[in-house]
């Protein structure tokens, strides 16, 4: 069982840039796959960025590609989610999930088995 948390979230203008952050108090949450994923009111949940529980396998949404970047540090227990160049659109819940993914592949990045309560990101334009 994990207690994910997320943090970071805000408001900000087109443009700017936030980072947030996803943790949890399990040591063991380093031996998990931990995506970012984003909800918009009244959508599904959509597949942001995942790295792998080594941190050395990322992969990130078309959408998203070349403005967020995710990486891990194992360490401190965290997993980050660099948003740059933020865009009206990116305007969201963003939640972590970590899963014991077989495959570090696509349609496999949806099946997580814990998720944090997700960190409001506003941007307006």
């Amino acid at each position: 069982q994990l207690q994910l948390e997320e943090s970071g979230g805000g408001l900000v203008q087109a443009g700017d840039s936030l980072r947030l952050s996803c943790t949890a108090a399990q040591r063991n949450f380093t031996h998990y796959a931990v995506g970012w994923f984003r909800q918009y009111p009244g959508q599904e949940r959509e597949f942001v960025a995942i790295v792998s529980w080594s941190g050395d396998k990322t992969d990130v949404a078309d959408s998203v590609k070349g403005r967020f970047t995710i990486a891990r540090d194992k360490a401190a227990n965290m997993v980050y989610l660099q948003m740059n160049s933020l865009k009206s659109e990116d305007t969201a819940v963003y939640s972590c999930g970590a899963g014991t993914i077989p495959f570090f592949e696509p349609g496999y990045y949806n099946d997580m088995n814990y998720w944090g309560k997700g960190t409001l990101v506003s941007v307006s334009s």
